[in-house]
């Protein structure tokens, strides 16, 4: 809401979350939580408008308690943290049980890769990795399952879908995340949601100063 409200002094169109300023135009896409609402909403987006960036806000999870909370961080790769299947105690990645490729396009070495651009110098933020999941990391054994497996600093909902769209669709894009809490056995009570949230919006206002 801080951005929209940002935005309100642009032209607004008569198209919903679109704004005008000067050559400059903005269009606000919420796509909903998870993959599957994300991959739909950025499709149907990228169907009818040329995009120089397409921009992913939102907050996450952090593996890696050297990122402080509240921070904000520009992920750069992404990975399936839960797509494949169990067998009896252990689990087998979907690259790993050979249904998919990961060293054909979009992937790279089973990751979804940001290409960099001269766009992205303008983002100024720590680049780190990220993991993506249906079910949120919120126990000991499946914490230390991910950790071990995947390398990952930050976990979210959404970004593989994301980069997959882009990817795919050869749009330039950049997922920006506020690290709202550690990934440990869920307790709310340590999130700072509110401190990433207005962190990441403050970025984007200056951000789109900038560009």
């Amino acid at each position: 809401m801080p951005l929209i409200h940002y935005l309100q002094q642009y032209q607004q169109f008569n198209m919903p979350l679109l704004y005008k300023k000067h050559s400059k135009e903005i269009q606000i896409c919420i796509t909903g939580v998870g993959q599957v609402a994300t991959a739909y909403a950025v499709t149907k987006a990228l169907q009818s408008t040329k995009y120089d960036l397409a921009l992913q806000a939102g907050v996450g999870g952090s593996f890696d308690k050297n990122i402080a909370l509240g921070d904000l961080v520009f992920i750069t790769s992404e990975r399936y943290g839960d797509m494949g299947a169990e067998d009896h105690e252990k689990y087998i990645d979907v690259f790993d049980m050979g249904l998919m490729a990961g060293d054909k396009a979009p992937y790279i070495n089973n990751n979804l890769v940001t290409p960099l651009l001269p766009i992205h110098e303008k983002i100024q933020l720590q680049r780190v990795s990220g993991l993506t999941v249906n079910t949120v990391s919120g126990n000991e054994t499946t914490i230390q399952r991910r950790a071990e497996a995947y390398q990952s600093q930050v976990e979210s909902m959404e970004g593989a879908a994301f980069h997959y769209v882009c990817l795919n669709e050869q749009v330039p894009f950049a997922q920006i995340r506020g690290i709202s809490n550690y990934v440990e056995p869920r307790d709310k009570s340590k999130w700072k949601m509110k401190d990433a949230i207005i962190a990441l919006n403050k970025w984007l206002i200056n951000f789109l100063e900038t560009v």
